[in-house]
């Protein structure tokens, strides 16, 4: 067994869509970055290359490659799944946590939930997708940024890029 870590967090700016988790989440202002921007999809991949020891999201999918811009964040974990999987791991469940002052985020946790053990091949039962508040302290108390944290535990596969039972 092999526990990742993931941390990200962007601006938020006018003229974007807010995508969080895979889920498009209704709100006046989106995330600033090259991609889509998704902060809690970010930190679940750097959480899953941390694991496996595979460097970081930026190293595999970086902000200076066009083929990035404007990609959704679902797709990049999707590729990244499929170089977890082909390094010999697998992803056995995910903690995580938003920090953002607003939206309120509970009426689309549980979407987010699925769309990422959907990308994974998890049951949705082992994602969870938390949100916190820090109380108007920094930029996301401040309601100028999104953060998440994600935490990540996989396990190894008995053949590399195989699924094992």
């Amino acid at each position: 067994m092999r526990v990742g870590i993931g941390f990200d967090s962007h601006n938020l700016v006018p003229g974007r869509k807010l995508v969080l988790g895979g889920v498009e989440v209704p709100f006046e202002l989106g995330l600033q970055g090259h991609s889509d921007a998704d902060v809690l999809i970010h930190a679940i991949i750097d959480a899953l290359f941390g694991a496996a020891a595979l460097g970081s999201i930026g190293e595999h999918f970086p902000d200076t490659d066009a083929r990035y811009r404007g990609i959704a964040s679902t797709k990049l974990l999707a590729e990244a799944m499929i170089k977890i999987r082909n390094s010999g791991f697998r992803p056995v469940n995910v903690d995580s946590v938003i920090v953002a002052e607003r939206p309120k985020l509970a009426p689309c946790i549980d979407a987010m939930r699925k769309r990422i053990a959907g990308i994974m091949g998890i049951p949705d039962d082992r994602v969870s997708v938390k949100a916190t508040t820090t109380e108007g302290k920094d930029a996301t108390g401040r309601g100028e940024a999104i953060a998440a944290h994600a935490v990540v535990l996989v396990i190894e596969n008995s053949t590399p890029g195989q699924e094992s039972d």
